[in-house]
């Protein structure tokens, strides 16, 4: 055995599941260190003749968090590793294989000069695979479990199956249940793998949301959990779309661009405002998933070009919500909503100045050339329809001071802008004070909190809706609504509003 640290792998199970090499180090050794005593194979270690082996259990005991245990353990190996007779320290299962000491005693032994020994060892994931009947090849993922107990969402393909190991108390399972019911659905049938590789060995089935309900949950359980039956993650989704633009795939989707996209991708962002509106949340998820397709179809199509590939989209606007956001992903505090805003304006002001230099240079009569400055009003997107463009104007603006101290002060502006158009005497002063009075209305908006595009669509489908009605009650009457007075008109309209208002009956 040589000196230095020699860290072997217990197996999961007894001393069956020993390699031979684990079998003959652990025999020869005199003394001999386990992470934990709680393993199968420590009967065989003792029935060795071994008078010195020792555990950290106790230190599991007084330990606050497992980060700190975990480095106390590999900084008391490192010492006991450069005495000249060095250590054998034995873990469950194989060295490499969800070790946390490892590879902490590793970087303080390198720093200190010292030789680390690996002896692998049989892991949790063969015999838990044999239980189950299946095929690690399979695009099998392995997760931790003590880290999706940290999580909101589990960093998991639900398009292929998954392992979650170290599932070791009732209490840590409800908080991986709960990340992963973030990705999957709350009846997805689920395995419990219990003592896998010894003759305790149990495969206990039952639904995501029953799984911290379930008995004996201890150190040796894995979590089995198998892949959605129906494509769910997106490198299935990036597939499906690679594929439309692959030789063998649509012609149309071929020939497509970023420009000829253009239409489609408004018309699916129209859908989806549409479904919400209508409060479909059956049509919310369908045009949520076209709007999805659009932006795959872009990203394909930037890879293909060689501008940019999805992983870079992700990867940016991951960056940006978390530079964006200190008081979740940092140190800072705030203090409610106006904080967030604030410190989100000066981030991005900042954002702004780091990427002063890259600004075109404007003509100057008076100095020549020189950067053009930037204005709080820049990233306001021109595309956008022209009333939600207008509220986003005015919220930027009022940011840094410009606004009126009342909402009486909008009121009075209001019937000022109201009096302009009433005075305007030609086609373009008509059209100017027009739109003078449509801003100072979305302004208004704003201060009552009102989105007025969100309120604008509303009142579309209500008129719509009404008219609608007016007409089929015309109709029921052998009435053409050509022929009707403005008086007759207000009677139906009136009268529709009533039919509208009526509470709709639910259908079985």
């Amino acid at each position: 055995m040589p000196s230095g640290i020699n860290i072997v792998g217990l197996g999961p199970g007894g001393s069956n599941l020993w390699t031979e090499d684990a079998r003959r180090v652990l025999t020869s050794a005199q003394e001999l260190w386990l992470r934990t005593a709680r393993h199968p194979g420590l009967e065989t270690l003792r029935d060795c003749g071994k008078t010195q082996i020792h555990s950290f259990d106790s230190w599991y005991e007084e330990a606050s968090d497992f980060a700190s245990l975990y480095d106390r353990i590999a900084d008391h190996i490192v010492t006991l590793g450069a005495r000249e007779e060095g250590i054998v320290y034995a873990v469950p299962g194989s060295p490499m294989i969800g070790e946390a000491t490892v590879p902490r005693i590793r970087s303080r032994a390198a720093t200190a000069g010292l030789p680390v020994t690996i002896v692998p060892g049989l892991s949790f994931i063969e015999p838990t695979l044999a239980a189950l009947g299946i095929d690690a090849l399979d695009g099998l993922q392995i997760a931790d479990a003590a880290q999706l107990a940290t999580m909101h969402h589990p960093p998991l393909d639900p398009d292929h199956p998954a392992l979650i190991a170290q599932l070791y108390s009732r209490r840590q399972a409800a908080q991986v249940k709960l990340t992963l019911m973030n990705a999957y659905p709350d009846d997805h049938l689920i395995a419990l793998v219990r003592a896998a590789g010894t003759d305790k060995e149990q495969v206990l089935k039952c639904p995501l949301f029953k799984l911290d309900r379930q008995p004996s949950i201890d150190h040796l359980v894995t979590l089995y959990l198998p892949a959605i039956p129906h494509a769910s993650g997106l490198p299935a989704f990036q597939e499906s779309i690679a594929h439309l633009r692959a030789p063998d795939g649509c012609p149309w989707d071929r020939e497509q661009t970023h420009q000829s996209l253009r239409p489609y991708l408004l018309e699916e962002c129209h859908e989806v405002l549409a479904a919400l509106d209508a409060e479909d949340l059956d049509a919310l998820r369908e045009e949520l998933g076209d709007l999805l397709l659009q932006v795959i179809l872009h990203a394909q199509i930037a890879t293909e070009m060689g501008e940019f590939q999805m992983a870079d989209v992700i990867g940016k606007v991951d960056a940006k919500i978390r530079r964006r956001h200190p008081h979740v992903f940092g140190d800072v505090t705030v203090n409610g909503i106006e904080d967030v805003l604030s410190n989100w304006d000066a981030i991005k002001r900042a954002e702004r100045a780091a990427h002063t230099h890259s600004l075109p240079e404007v003509e100057d009569s008076a100095q020549g050339r020189k950067p053009a400055h930037e204005s709080i009003l820049d990233g306001v997107p021109l595309a956008m329809p022209a009333l939600a463009r207008a509220q986003l104007i005015s919220q930027k603006a009022v940011r840094v001071g410009f606004e009126w101290p009342n909402l009486d002060g909008v009121l009075e502006k209001l019937a000022e802008e109201a009096r302009e158009v009433a005075d305007a005497q030609t086609p373009e002063e008509r059209e100017a004070e027009i739109g003078d009075l449509l801003f100072v209305t979305v302004n208004l908006a704003r201060w009552l909190g009102v989105d007025a595009e969100s309120a604008l669509r509303a009142t579309n489908e209500r008129f719509t809706r009404r008219f609608r009605t007016l007409e089929q009650l015309a109709r029921e009457r052998d009435q053409a609504l050509t022929d009707l007075d403005i008086t007759a008109l207000d009677l139906l309209w009136e009268e529709a509003k009533r039919i509208q208002l009526q509470p709709r009956k639910k259908t079985s």
